[in-house]
């Protein structure tokens, strides 16, 4: 009984959340009871993300990605991306692995670990690398993932650019956009 309650509660907060879009919640009437949301949902939600069933060396199990337009990079490949990308931001600096490990509050030996794709990143580094090096995480990510940003190459590097320029753009000038872009865009992007 406790499980179940959980369940409601945690389907209860993803429907806050609009995650319930693809995963209707199905109740029995009579017993008042939610289940899990079938096969069918699933599957349209995979078809509606343009997800396939892949492997990646370093998970157990088959998992699902969405292919972009380089097909589907690894994880591995992915990691050594971001380790070149803040190596890269580093040496641009001018500074060091152990000048920047000192500021990072790490020792060299355990900082370099993220340059050489042997630690993860996690979203808070990154975020600390961001104020240390002075670079937005859509930089990072797009140097892992472009196909996040795009269908094509120059889709991608267009919306990259893109968000390069509004970033330098006065804050007045930025709400003007905001109201162009809000009257050429359809209603179903509205205030979000």
């Amino acid at each position: 009984m406790v499980a179940l309650m959980l369940a409601g509660e945690r389907l209860q907060t993803a429907a806050k959340l609009n995650v319930c879009r693809y995963f209707p919640v199905l109740k029995n009437a009579s017993a008042g009871v939610r289940t899990m949301p079938s096969k069918t949902s699933l599957e349209s939600y995979k078809h509606a993300r343009g997800l396939v069933e892949t492997t990646d060396d370093e998970v157990d199990k088959p998992l699902h990605r969405r292919p972009g337009y380089q097909g589907i990079v690894s994880f591995g490949e992915m990691d050594e991306k971001l380790a070149a990308f803040i190596r890269n931001k580093r040496e641009t600096q001018g500074l060091t692995r152990a000048e920047f490990a000192a500021i990072v509050g790490l020792s060299t030996p355990v900082y370099g670990r993220y340059e050489r794709a042997f630690s993860r990143i996690t979203v808070t580094r990154m975020i600390h690398l961001c104020e240390l090096l002075g670079f937005m995480p859509i930089d990072m990510i797009f140097e892992a993932a472009p196909h996040l940003y795009g269908r094509t190459h120059e889709e991608a590097e267009d919306h990259r650019k893109l968000s390069q320029l509004i970033r330098n753009l006065p804050h007045e000038t930025i709400r003007d956009l905001i109201g162009l872009l809000k009257r050429m865009t359809p209603d179903e992007a509205g205030d979000k």
